[in-house]
């Protein structure tokens, strides 16, 4: 059984850009039981607006009869800081105020996360990880974590991530953020302000998601229609969906934490930082991903020693590291067999 658990951490976190947190509180889950060594825990990252319940979103990797099982595997994943579920966010209360942060919550970057998720792990008494896991943001936060703590991790695998985010991402994100910005209710402090323009943010989101194959096969018009397209009742309702499960805070918070990854900054550039792994890497990318293409994974695993690099062949795009479980399953397998084989 999932067991959904939190820790406060009462003393200020200094953050990244110079600014403080006056103390945190983290979400975690914890699904299997931890032997008797310390030696079979999998750590998951999870992506943007994802929980901290992997078996969820992930459930054709994670959970019973899967490749990462609770039988087997000790599986913990965090919700990030900034993030809608449970974690400290801008809709949390200050302890300084007694009010919510709303827009005064601060700046956070993938280091801040990745030392939340140093704290669990002290707290937690882990002192190896067998297998880290990690896509998209998820990724970013498992390869910032892996050059932290290069001891720390005997595998690794990244999903569908890169090294540092493109300025093409970046500008995925902010035309994200602005139409967030031109809801009117978005100066509110209000925990609804810039619902409407997070229907839209989310909507050219998923636009990057996907792509021009996916949308001609699940969204295609009918022959001779000039008007309310499969298209236009997707594009609303993933807009609704976003709606009734998150914020515009958390989600402008973590967009901004997606741009804010290099991990190279401070480290001499990529190549020094990834260098610097020692895990066994596997990095594996979809074939039509336009928001981190494929060529992202693959210069990650150029400059991890000893890393593999796998791509996927997938109509899904982006998503896809969300689909296509049973061909990453089936790649995983093969380099954990190549691996072993040393």
């Amino acid at each position: 059984m999932v067991e959904y658990k939190e820790y406060h951490h009462r003393i200020p976190l200094k953050l990244e850009n110079g600014e403080f947190l006056p103390e945190v509180k983290l979400a975690y889950t914890t699904y299997g039981k931890l032997n008797d060594d310390k030696s079979n825990v999998v750590w998951v990252c999870h992506a943007f607006t994802g929980n901290a319940n992997p078996s969820d979103w992930w459930n054709g990797l994670i959970g019973e009869r899967r490749l990462y099982n609770p039988d087997e595997h000790f599986i913990i994943c965090m919700n990030v800081p900034g993030s809608h579920y449970g974690s400290t966010n801008p809709l949390s209360q200050n302890p300084e105020t007694g009010e919510p942060y709303f827009h005064r919550f601060p700046m956070l970057t993938i280091r801040d996360v990745v030392q939340c998720i140093e704290l669990l792990r002290e707290h937690l008494g882990i002192e190896k990880i067998h297998t880290l896991l990690g896509g998209s943001l998820g990724g970013q936060q498992a390869l910032e974590w892996a050059i932290a703590k290069p001891e720390l991790h005997e595998n690794l695998i990244l999903f569908s991530t890169n090294a540092i985010h493109s300025p093409w991402g970046i500008a995925f994100n902010e035309s994200q953020r602005m139409a967030i910005q031109n809801d009117p209710t978005w100066p509110e402090n209000n925990p609804k302000a810039g619902m409407e323009g997070l229907k839209v943010a989310r909507a050219i989101a998923l636009l990057s998601y996907r792509n021009y194959q996916t949308y001609n096969r699940t969204q295609s018009r009918d022959e001779g229609q000039i008007d309310f397209f499969r298209a236009n009742t997707y594009q609303n309702y993933q807009g609704e969906k976003i709606q009734k499960r998150f914020n515009a805070f958390s989600y402008w918070v973590l967009s901004k934490m997606f741009d804010s990854h290099d991990v190279g900054r401070e480290r001499g550039g990529l190549q020094e930082a990834l260098a610097s792994i020692k895990a066994k890497t596997l990095v594996i990318g979809i074939s039509s991903d336009m928001l981190f293409p494929p060529k992202e994974q693959e210069a990650i695993a150029n400059l991890i020693p000893g890393a593999h690099f796998v791509e996927i062949d997938s109509d899904y795009g982006h998503d896809g590291f969300l689909i296509e479980f049973e061909v990453m399953t089936k790649a995983i397998k093969e380099w954990q067999t190549v691996t072993a084989l040393g």
